[in-house]
């Protein structure tokens, strides 16, 4: 079988996505400078899109960090959405919030500061789009919280599921094995969650795509 995805292909189809706007250049070097984990140019477009073809009303986000990725959702909801968004960093949320100003995005963006374990059992509503990019130990039991919390019929969308790729092989770094168990194990869960219609997607380091079902 002949291999499609090389290195070079996705620096082709990289080359296609320009960035015009000036504020999210602006973050896009902080996080460069300051090396602050954001989503791919692939991965944050295709969010993009989702948004935009799903138009929901209440979006989660959980993980702000400097609010690059709620900054692309905000500006693709319609006149009625409305994103809730949480971070635990105190310093890093300031960040954020002052990039959500610049981008004139303060009515559209709920900025919740805490642990989001604690945060989403005390939300009272259900949302339409739920987008789940946080410390990875966590992600079983912020995946479970998030169910609960996403309507039928509703999208998740999480980050980071290839894990630079090892999750998919056998020689992983040292500093990275723990991280990659916890990945794996994720996984597995994830793609056998029966109230979901699930994929992983090789976009970015790697996208949880589901659809509630049931």
């Amino acid at each position: 079988m002949k291999k499609i995805i090389y290195p070079e292909q996705l620096e082709y189809i990289s080359s296609f996505i320009k960035q015009d706007n000036v504020l999210i250049k602006k973050i896009e070097k902080y996080a460069r400078e300051h090396k602050v984990p954001i989503l791919s140019k692939a991965s944050s477009k295709f969010l993009e899109q989702l948004i935009i073809i799903t138009q929901p009303k209440k979006v989660l986000e959980i993980g702000t960090a400097i609010a690059y990725s709620s900054i692309k959702i905000g500006r693709n909801l319609s006149s009625e959405g409305k994103l809730y968004t949480i971070e635990k960093s105190r310093d890093i949320i300031e960040i954020a919030k002052n990039f959500i100003n610049k981008a004139k995005l303060e009515d559209k963006i709920n900025l919740l500061n805490g642990d989001a374990r604690e945060i989403m059992l005390k939300l009272k509503t259900k949302f339409d789009f739920i987008f789940l990019d946080a410390d990875k130990d966590d992600y079983k039991k912020l995946f479970n919280l998030s169910l609960k919390l996403l309507k039928k019929g509703g999208v998740i969308f999480i980050d980071n599921l290839l894990w630079q790729g090892f999750a998919a092989t056998n020689k992983v770094p040292k500093k990275y094995i723990l991280s990659t168990k916890h990945i794996r194990d994720f996984n597995k869960i994830f793609m056998r969650t029966p109230s979901l219609c699930a994929s992983i997607l090789p976009i970015g380091d790697g996208i949880g795509l589901g659809i509630k079902i049931k």
